[in-house]
């Protein structure tokens, strides 16, 4: 989805983010996502990093960034219900997919 390849990943439970104090944020259950806009270091989690995720991506995916004005009490019980089913959503694998070579590349640790 990123064509620019602007975004990069890292585990919260690796020592990225430990280093950068972002640790903290690592939920077992309801798998945090957390977002780093290094431009000014400001963090975002749960659906609010979704939202800037989808302005980073750009293109059509900033329609999502419209979720904003939903109050964010919802949308972070949205996100944590969804979060929650992950596996159901996604077939029940406890497995990973293997990354493609080019997501690799943008894998920090």
């Amino acid at each position: 989805m990123d064509k620019r390849a602007r975004i990069s990943f890292a585990p919260l439970q690796g020592e990225l983010a430990r280093k950068m104090g972002l640790s903290h944020h690592a939920e077992a259950e309801n798998g945090t996502m957390v977002l780093l806009r290094e431009a000014d270091e400001t963090v975002f989690t749960m659906s609010d990093g979704l939202i800037e995720l989808s302005r980073a991506l750009g293109g059509g995916w900033r329609i999502l960034s419209l979720a904003r004005f939903i109050p964010k009490g919802l949308r972070d019980g949205v996100y944590r219900w969804i979060a929650r089913h992950r596996f159901r959503f996604m077939g029940g694998k406890n497995a990973c997919m293997l990354p493609d070579p080019e997501w690799l590349k943008r894998l920090r640790n």
